[in-house]
């Protein structure tokens, strides 16, 4: 039996995972309805629970930040040069706000929810006062994307918003790291700008060649899902640790935007672009579905759901979510492929990027974790091996994973960028989850109960 089709059936689980659909009112008696799932001897992916958990903080803390110490990090001007190729040489000593951003935030993070070390907040703390040099002086402009180490502008603003929403998601967790509540303010801020920049119908980013390959017309005003995805990621996040009306309304568009909107029915799958006024186009962009956003959104929107324990949410983005893990992956060498270019035509871009498999990893396992559905262990499982199969570099001699690579992941000697955002925020995340799983022996949590 193809693998898709067995997780299209839910077939029963194999020995050494047990999905059971009983619960346990109060006083210990089954109740209808509620769904605990039990891991038997303590085994996910194919593998001991504790087992998985050591990969993970193995890849954390044994290889990604001992490099990131070494040779990425800017300790005398802080921030990040992350063109660095795999033996740590510097290939440029440019900087990016895009990684800027991103590196406050994993900083920041580690410093909260791990453990908090100095050197983690001293990073961060460095990289902050660096982009901070760089801050646009008109409030409607964007930072630029291109940095020298020294904190130079070398390139104009930005046409998108990416990296102020990176900026300002770093901002955000820096703000409980350092105890500096004008960060948090800040990083609203930087967000109510992203927002107005983003409702102007000309807004005008530069994405043909991104999400077709090739040279396309201009799609002035488009919604684009990559930006509801990191507006949504970014509201979730404050509100976590504070309310706040203003957010969760932007966080309730959000959720509308992608789901009610981008969802196009006739292929039940997301479009990344449709018109600004949120009907879909009629131009080359209407067949465009970026599986790799789609995933990565879907969880987040699963994320939000949890913090607004909205099973009904959550349950939507995890069938929306198992519907595109489906159809993005890929049946001949596994892994899933990010971007469909034209659906009807069946189009693809064949490379394999690591980040769209990570975000299957966080998808699978916050659905496992809230749900306890079998389909997301069998995804899970064959994913994390998937991963584990082709990704880290060790069994070439060299630290790190590769990044991005093509349809087969053919390994390259040669590198020129290191990855610092979605593979340690996947290490991060499931190591947490993991460790809630294991804490709850194995039980699907109540957060829906």
């Amino acid at each position: 039996m193809k693998r898709r089709a067995f997780i299209h059936s839910s077939i029963a689980a194999p020995a050494y995972l047990a999905v059971e659909s009983r619960g346990e009112s109060e006083a210990g008696a089954p109740s209808a309805g509620k769904r605990s799932a039990l891991i038997k001897n303590g085994m996910i992916a194919e593998m001991p629970l504790e087992k998985v958990l050591e990969r993970y903080r193995y890849d954390l803390f044994e290889d990604f930040l001992p490099f990131m110490d070494r040779h990425v990090i800017d300790h005398e001007l802080g921030g990040f040069m992350c063109n660095t190729d795999r033996d740590g040489n510097n290939l440029t000593q440019d900087k990016s706000s895009w990684y800027e951003g991103r590196g406050i935030w994993v900083y920041s993070t580690l410093y909260n929810q791990f453990e908090p070390k100095d050197e983690y907040l001293e990073v961060a703390k460095k990289s902050v006062d660096f982009i901070l040099k760089t801050e646009p002086k008109n409030s409607n402009e964007c930072w630029p994307r291109q940095i020298s180490r020294e904190g130079e502008p070398l390139s104009t603003p930005c046409d998108d918003i990416y990296g102020d929403i990176f900026i300002a998601e770093g901002f955000a967790e820096y703000a409980e790291a350092s105890g500096d509540k004008a960060y948090r303010e800040k990083a609203i801020q930087i967000l109510e700008k992203c927002v107005g920049i983003y409702d102007q119908p000309d807004y005008l980013p530069d994405i043909g060649r991104t999400y077709l390959g090739r040279e396309a017309r201009p799609f002035p005003g488009a919604r684009i899902i990559g930006h509801w995805m990191v507006f949504i990621r970014l509201c979730t996040q404050l509100l976590r640790r504070q309310a706040d009306s203003k957010i969760e309304a932007l966080a309730d568009r959000c959720i509308d935007a992608i789901l009610n909107h981008h969802f196009n029915p006739e292929f039940d799958l997301i479009n990344e672009l449709i018109n600004h006024d949120l009907t879909r186009p009629e131009n080359e962009y209407a067949q465009l579905v970026y599986t790799g956003h789609a995933l990565e959104t879907l969880w987040m929107v699963m994320d939000e759901a949890v913090r607004r324990r909205d099973k009904d949410l959550f349950q939507r983005a995890a069938d929306s979510f198992k519907r595109h893990y489906l159809v993005a992956h890929d049946d001949v060498y596994g892994g899933v492929f990010r971007n469909l270019q034209n659906v009807n035509e069946n189009i693809w871009s064949l490379d394999k990027v690591l980040w769209a498999q990570e975000e299957v990893l966080i998808g699978s396992l916050l659905i496992i974790e809230h749900l306890g559905e079998q389909w997301a262990h069998d995804i899970f499982s064959e994913m994390h091996q998937y991963v584990y199969d082709h990704y880290p570099l060790e069994k070439h001699g060299l630290p790190l994973w590769i990044f991005s690579a093509d349809r087969k992941v053919t390994f390259e000697e040669k590198a020129t960028r290191v990855e610092h955002f979605h593979h340690p925020r996947h290490l991060m995340m499931n190591i947490q989850a993991l460790e809630r799983i294991r804490d709850r022996n194995g039980r699907v949590s109540d957060v829906f109960a």
